[in-house]
């Protein structure tokens, strides 16, 4: 009578192994799904610093333009560019800079555009 009622302790490793090894399965499961998002933010972050990477460098070439050209030179041979129209001058130095300054940046936003960086 001593085998009755006793429990069969054979069963319960095998299911407390099973419970384990299922608990193992989801640790790895999670920790890959973890992995999976980090990654994702990763990519989000990247594809982020490249867009304002770019928008610095179309800001950067204007800025330095206007900054040699903030620098009150007198003897600037833009500054002194102009064209006689009837009685008076007209000095178009500050619109060319301003129009490469445009076409610079135009340029830059069209070749960013286009690599997918914006």
């Amino acid at each position: 009578m001593a085998g009755q009622g006793t429990p069969c302790f054979g069963d319960l490793a095998d299911h407390w192994l099973r419970v384990i090894d299922h608990i193992d399965a989801y640790e790895r499961l999670l920790t890959d799904i973890l992995y999976a998002h980090l990654a994702q933010i990763s990519v989000r972050q990247n594809d982020d610093m490249r867009k304002i990477s770019a928008w610095v460098a179309m800001a950067a070439v204007p800025t330095m333009i206007a900054g040699i050209y903030g620098m009150n030179f007198h003897n600037i041979p833009e500054l002194e560019a102009s064209v006689h129209a009837g009685n008076r001058e007209i000095y178009y130095g500050y619109f060319v800079v301003l129009f490469i300054m445009f076409a610079v940046s135009a340029g830059l936003y069209r070749a960013f555009k286009r690599s997918g960086w914006l």
